[in-house]
């Protein structure tokens, strides 16, 4: 048994989160993230956090990381210079992409930005058609001149995506080939190697960000191994956007399952604390310091999507279309809104209040960090309000300055308007409040489920601040704050397990097609799954395979995955198939069609590699809260003599402290508003529940 540690990179700190496999117990390091380097931060937090709680490197067994690399780069447009290479007369594919927009009514909107330039797209004379036959051949000669001319430009990265290879991919890897071959250490991202699926456009699309990030991603990866060797630590993993993590070597292959990783592990933690608690269902509501996220545990059990643009305006992921670039890799399902601490209120040109998407972020922060912020965020709203402490946050260690929270609101929001400071900051916690009540809405009542029937695990350094107000705004009777809140993220880095996903396109109607043929093709993916968990070194004892297949009935144009068991394909494997299909129609759109022939479109294989089981445990004895045991807190536009209190100091009985109390902890604050009690539980969870 050693110590596990989770570094997750926010908006405004990196947070290491330790967590010793024995008894459970965890801690945490928070240092300001390092934008310039993001890497220096993660070395100064593992540093910080080992010397805290006296870890030596050789008590560590596992260092796993959510990285925003990726997501950044999309963001900021700052990936490799790459070339891709397509089928003769598919060379705009990424440019032409699919019709849907994310506002049906403006004219004027903007595509995102295009990966790969026209003048560095090459063609190829080449086809394969809708059955895997070759129809063209591949032409050498024109292969030899579009290798020489990708070598004379001298770029990183390579996206090879020709047509039909998902169902033949000879030319495609006779490209790949002759590219690693002629220009050898240059990333080359096949799309038979990527995404083998149906639809063109994301396949491309997949594949271009693959190559676009790929070298981004090994450089700072290879930095980090790096200095984390010469710390004496492990080998580092890295945390997927589905929920698992997977090692340096699998990352480069697929650098598109980075993106979302740092919220992934926040519903992973999540989800491991409702089994911990009894609490199958869960709302988790993650708010940190540029964004809020939020997604829905239903019996345990969390759903993901291959829906999910990344890079667009606002990157609101999968809720509007045509926003970003598609990558089809399993994500979680979540919905995510440009709330944070950090997040700038400012006026818009009517006069209304708005806050975000802009965030101050870490540099130069809110205007309370005095690091040179001078803009009104969600952070100065909560100190004017008393919500946060107006002297210091983190223990003591970052000293807050009041009276510059109520100077930036008082210059940007209440003078404008006409209202006092309180008054103002008041009315950004509205908005701010409404837009993430909004997320919780997206993942809960548009998804045809009672929020009252689930529990909120409000976590991130600002999500216990505003979970009571949010659950007040959805009905919902408990909120649940665990331990470390404001590094959670990270504690869901080690509690998670080895997972990767691996597809391709199986095209047949259920009662049509072949059990030989989709056995073999099975096969195949569960080779490559069961090579990766054998790479990893972990005992087959501990190591799982699951199968799914993407089906649709007939002229759908979009599937559901549904459950295909384990062993040999029989015709009664693929009915209960088409049967799993029928009723997740049914728990879907709340209609079914038994007698319409169901149509398999791709095959899923996932990959798990269960990684020892830990129990959450939050420290008893924690100091107490440094500084004022009262402090004046405004209430339904009055201030009110309102009692501060440590997490370790809050009552574990049934009766618990009647609000209005402030619960404050090194790395988090939660606020318990009139009308709502809080009772630590016998693991150290706070519960937070209305009076009766």
């Amino acid at each position: 048994m050693g110590w596990r540690i989770g570094v997750d990179i926010g908006g405004t700190f990196t947070d290491v989160a330790v967590l010793d496999e024995e008894s459970g117990r965890a801690g945490i390091a928070k240092v300001p993230t390092t934008p310039r380097d993001f890497g220096a931060a993660v070395v100064d937090g593992i540093g910080a956090a080992m010397r805290d709680h006296g870890i030596g490197p050789e008590s560590v067994s596992l260092v796993s990381h959510a990285t925003t690399v990726v997501t950044n780069a999309l963001l900021e447009e700052k990936g490799a210079d790459i070339a891709l290479i397509a089928t003769e007369g598919f060379r705009d594919v990424l440019e032409l992409r699919r019709s849907a927009r994310a506002d049906l009514y403006d004219l004027f909107q903007n595509a995102p930005a295009v990966l790969v330039p026209r003048r560095r797209r090459f063609e190829l004379r080449e086809r394969i058609d809708a059955q895997g036959e070759v129809v063209t051949p591949l032409d050498e000669a024109g292969l030899d001149a579009v290798v020489a001319r990708i070598h004379e430009l001298g770029v990183e990265a390579v996206a090879v995506c020709l047509m039909f290879s998902f169902l033949n991919d000879a030319h495609e890897r006779r490209v790949g080939d002759r590219l690693r071959a002629a220009l050898p250490g240059l990333p080359v991202f096949l799309s038979s190697e990527v995404l083998p699926e149906i639809r063109e456009f994301e396949r491309t699309s997949t594949t271009a960000v693959c190559a676009y990030v790929g070298p981004v991603l090994a450089s700072y990866l290879d930095r980090l191994e790096g200095a984390l060797a010469g710390l004496g630590l492990p080998s580092l993993y890295v945390m997927g956007s589905n929920g698992g993590v997977f090692d340096v070597p699998e990352a480069l292959k697929m650098p598109a399952a980075v993106v979302e990783s740092g919220p992934a592990a926040g519903v992973i933690a999540a989800q491991r604390m409702g089994r911990q608690l009894g609490r199958p269902n869960l709302i988790s509501f993650d708010m940190g310091g540029t964004t809020a996220k939020a997604s829905l545990i239903e019996n345990g059990r969390i759903e993901t999507t291959s829906d999910y643009e990344v890079g667009g305006e606002g990157n609101v992921g999968r809720w509007l279309h045509g926003t970003g670039h598609p990558i089809r890799v399993p994500v979680i399902d979540l919905a995510e809104v440009s709330a944070g601490g950090g997040s700038i209120a400012w006026l818009d040109p009517g006069g209304a209040l708005r806050v975000g998407p802009q965030s101050a972020g870490a540099e130069p922060g809110p205007a309370c960090y005095r690091q040179g912020g001078a803009r009104p965020t969600v952070t100065d709203a909560n100190v004017v309000l008393g919500y946060l402490s107006r002297k210091h946050l983190l223990g003591g260690r970052l000293p807050i300055d009041a009276a510059a929270s109520e100077m930036a609101i008082r210059k940007h929001i209440a003078d404008p308007l006409g209202q006092d400071v309180a008054q103002a900051a008041a009315g950004i916690l509205r908005v701010v409040n409404n837009s993430m009540a909004e997320a919780l809405r997206i993942v809960s009542v548009e998804r045809g489920h009672d929020a009252r029937e689930f529990s909120l695990a409000a976590f991130g350094g600002a999500g216990p601040v505003h979970a009571a107000a949010l659950a007040e705004e959805l009905g919902i009777a408990e909120v649940i704050v665990p331990p470390i809140p404001g590094g959670f993220s990270a504690l869901g880095l080690v509690a998670t397990d080895l997972r990767r996903d691996y597809a391709r396109t199986f095209y047949a109607r259920i009662d049509e097609a072949d059990p030989r043929v989709l056995d073999q093709r099975l096969g195949e993916l569960e080779a490559a799954a069961r090579a990766m968990l054998r790479n990893a070194g972990l005992p087959e004892a501990d190591c799982a395979i699951e199968r799914s297949a993407d089906c649709r009935y007939a002229r759908q144009a979009y599937e559901l995955t549904a459950p295909l068991g384990l062993g040999p394909v029989t015709h009664a494997l693929l009915e209960a198939l088409a049967d799993a299909f029928h009723e997740r129609h049914l728990r879907t759109y709340g209609h079914k069609n038994p007698d319409e022939p169901v149509q398999m479109v791709n095959i899923r294989v996932t990959a798990t590699g269960r990684l020892p089981g830990v129990a959450f445990h939050a420290d008893a004895e924690a100091p107490p809260a440094a500084g004022e045991p009262q402090r004046e807190v405004w209430w339904f536009g009055e201030p009110v003599r309102c009692p501060v209190i440590a997490r370790g100091a809050l009552p574990a009985g049934a009766e618990g402290h009647p609000g209005p109390i402030i619960v404050e902890e090194m790395d988090c604050t939660t606020v318990v508003p009139p009308g709502w009690r809080a009772r630590r539980d016998e693991h150290g969870f706070i519960l937070v529940t209305r009076s009766a």
